[in-house]
């Protein structure tokens, strides 16, 4: 009965999480009033918290790019810091990255290996490990992690690190969804986590997603989208592909899922049943038993698949929806350009 109470109690906290996101992103309607009166105080504290880090603020050993947003989740933050340490290994840099390692308590920061496990380092640090194949510092003194980093490599990039102003860096990438900024109130009554008049601090804007955006500035604004490629077993060393000859069951732990949802559709995948958590969600060897019963193959995301590991069998397929990124001609030349001739600054 108390195992009940618990998955019902989680359920119920999940289908709050889905409804008040939903809120969020629907353009159409205005933010709630009650919660707008919230974002006021949130706006007071957010900016006396920043103005602190700022006093705080030292320029780490190597030059360091930030990636970072002004939205809460959805903005394919992640994949782009595996797309942009990619492109600059083409041009001869050595990066490494740097986390805050979210779901994890690390205080200390230190270099994640492949033994490193998603509640020890954080879902999105092993995230990186895994997709990169660069170095990945976790942990929540970044200014440390900031030190150790310049020992492994040439550059630095900053993971979720626009509203993290303690570090100095050469170069600020701000990613906002192409859609847009939701309902466009603050938090809790919208998902900003800043005003988008904070964009004016940003070096470089990228839209991501592949629909048409809006501008939201007067400058130059990036496009770069990623997009769902196959579906691949990553217990298997053969990366054997799933073809979509059968219904599967969908598990998600991300912001806006809907999203995983119409990728598969697309892919051409028939979807049977869908277990939605909210974002990062750490699976409990009961939730895993409960997906291993179900008849169709269990398909989830790389950053849902990085924690699931910790309990799932290693004769059973994990099948993981893997993506493709595409940056606009010209994005990455602009931040080359900032890393090779710094300002020096503490913003």
């Amino acid at each position: 009965m108390a195992r009940f109470n618990a998955l019902s109690s989680l359920k119920g906290e999940t289908m709050l999480h889905q409804r008040i996101e939903s809120m969020w992103w629907n353009r159409s309607k205005k933010p709630n009033v009650l919660l707008s009166a919230f974002s006021c105080v949130y706006a007071w504290v957010s900016r006396l918290d920043q103005q602190q880090r700022l006093k705080q603020a030292v320029q780490p050993p190597v030059p360091m790019i930030s990636v970072g947003n002004i939205t809460v989740g959805g903005s394919g933050k992640t994949p782009f810091v595996v797309w942009l340490a990619a492109r600059l290994r083409d041009r001869g840099f050595n990066p490494v990255l740097l986390s805050r390692g979210d779901g994890a308590n690390n205080q200390t920061p230190h270099l994640v290996s492949q033994y490193s496990l998603a509640h020890e380092v954080g879902d999105e640090a092993a995230l990186l490990f895994r997709l990169s194949g660069c170095p990945v510092i976790a942990g929540r003194d970044r200014i440390a992690g900031a030190r150790l980093a310049a020992e492994c490599g040439d550059v630095i990039i900053l993971d979720d690190g626009f509203q993290y102003r303690q570090l100095g860096r050469v170069c600020d990438v701000v990613l906002v969804p192409a859609e847009g900024v939701g309902n466009g109130g603050l938090l809790p009554a919208g998902p900003l986590r800043e005003p988008v008049s904070a964009l004016a601090r940003a070096d470089v804007i990228v839209r991501s997603g592949g629909e048409e955006a809006e501008p939201l500035t007067s400058g130059k604004e990036w496009r770069w989208s990623a997009s769902a490629a196959l579906v691949r077993d990553w217990n298997s060393r053969d990366g054997v592909l799933l073809a979509p000859s059968r219904p599967i069951h969908l598990v998600t732990g991300i912001a806006r899922p809907g999203r995983v949802r119409n990728d598969l559709k697309r892919l051409g995948f028939e979807i049977a049943g869908h277990s939605a958590f909210a974002d990062h969600h750490a699976y409990s060897r009961e939730e895993i038993e409960a997906l291993l019963n179900s008849d169709a193959p269990v398909v989830t995301t790389a950053k849902d698949a990085v924690k699931l590991v910790r309990f799932w069998p290693g004769c059973r397929p994990l099948w993981v929806l893997e993506q493709q990124s595409e940056g606009e001609d010209g994005l990455v030349d602009a931040v080359v350009a900032m890393v090779q001739a710094p300002r020096l600054r503490l913003v």
